[in-house]
């Protein structure tokens, strides 16, 4: 959400009246909100505009029903070492009795009341576990913000944990496309890995969890770039000081030698955006295999939507992609084989917005949300 603080004009406003839609049209009782890169890329000068996001979301007409909250906020910019940009928001309906969150430190679970919001330092509050990933997971980044918040709850006596995760990004497309599966999907999966063995470890109990974020996962762009240009010829653009390659030229072997697609480092100019679009861009999912790596341990429900990423910036260009990465779907909400089960299940026995029921799998259904 980076870009809602670096124009909060235009950008704030829209993303709040889309946010605000959502709610009212599926009336959750318990509602998670994962955010990452908050404040935007210059934190320091965007903090006014992080406090009046809190404010107007905790205190909208659209959100009056929703009587607890809690805001987890990593907001400590000036710590190298610890700083994320995550932001998790928890807002409970005020139908939904006898929640209770999970005191990490104290290791027992404490009833939500009222709303509170957490920031600056969030390594000293016990109610969330919190970890930058280390410097050299990712050493050509010289300073990433990528990590992850954890959090545990209990309703009707069913408890999950809600992770907010940030991987990391695709640096370059060019080295991104020179080998199937890329090394920065390498990365991603050590990463992923890490936060997967963290949360089932031996300090807590085991319970469903959700994971949710910015995966930054991507298309393989090998196979992609292969099947978009397939009666394409490729020129290739070398720096004439280092001899490096600097850009990837792909033209049509006929048709006047049309180019197809340029690739640079941060460039990915193909010619027909529409392939991403056309029926949310389902016939490129073959190449969406990053997940593949975790399928005995992490699900998901089908995609139904477009990729995530990356969208324009420009508040009048909502539905077209940046010409800087090949589209794919970053943003994914994954869980756990038990926490499968359970939405599933509820899902079987009501299948309206604005129903919900939840129970641990092999037990009997709890008492409505």
């Amino acid at each position: 959400v980076g870009s809602l603080f670096d124009d909060p004009e235009n950008l704030q406003k829209n993303w709040l009246r889309e946010f605000y839609q959502v709610v009212h049209t599926h009336k959750p009782h318990f509602m998670a909100l994962h955010c990452q890169e908050f404040g935007g890329k210059n934190y320091e000068a965007s903090m006014s505009h992080v406090d009046k996001f809190v404010k107007e979301l905790l205190s909208s007409d659209a959100m009056k029903e929703y009587n607890r909250a809690r805001v987890y906020l990593d907001e400590n910019y000036k710590s190298q070492e610890h700083f994320t940009a995550l932001g998790s928001f928890y807002f409970l309906h005020e139908s939904l009795k006898n929640i209770y969150q999970f005191d990490f430190k104290a290791k027992k679970y404490k009833k939500v009341t009222g709303k509170e919001i957490y920031s600056d330092t969030l390594e000293s509050t016990p109610m969330l576990e919190k970890e930058k990933f280390p410097q050299d997971y990712f050493p050509e980044c010289k300073w990433s913000r990528k990590g992850f918040i954890r959090t545990r709850w209990c309703i009707a006596d069913c408890a999950f944990d809600l992770v907010n995760i940030h991987l990391f990004h695709d640096a370059s497309n060019l080295v991104a496309w020179e080998t199937s599966p890329s090394v920065y999907s390498g990365i991603r999966h050590k990463a992923l890995g890490y936060v997967l063995d963290r949360i089932i470890d031996q300090r807590f109990e085991k319970v469903s969890y959700f994971v949710f974020g910015d995966f930054n996962f991507r298309l393989d762009s090998k196979s992609v770039v292969e099947t978009l240009c397939t009666k394409a010829t490729m020129q290739t653009v070398r720096a004439a000081d280092t001899n490096e390659v600097v850009k990837l030229i792909f033209r049509e072997s006929d048709n006047d030698r049309k180019v197809m697609l340029q690739l640079e480092k941060k460039l990915f100019d193909y010619v027909n955006q529409e392939v991403f679009r056309d029926n949310n861009g389902t016939a490129l999912l073959e190449f969406d295999k990053e997940l593949s790596v975790f399928k005995d341990r992490l699900y998901e429900l089908d995609i139904s939507f477009p990729p995530s990423y990356p969208y324009s910036e420009d508040a009048h260009q909502g539905e077209q992609y940046m010409n800087t990465r090949c589209p794919a779907w970053c943003d994914r909400i994954l869980m756990s084989p038990s926490a499968k089960e359970l939405v599933l299940r509820v899902s079987a026995h009501c299948p309206g917005p604005g129903c919900g029921g939840t129970w641990s799998p092999g037990s009997p259904p709890a008492q409505p949300w």
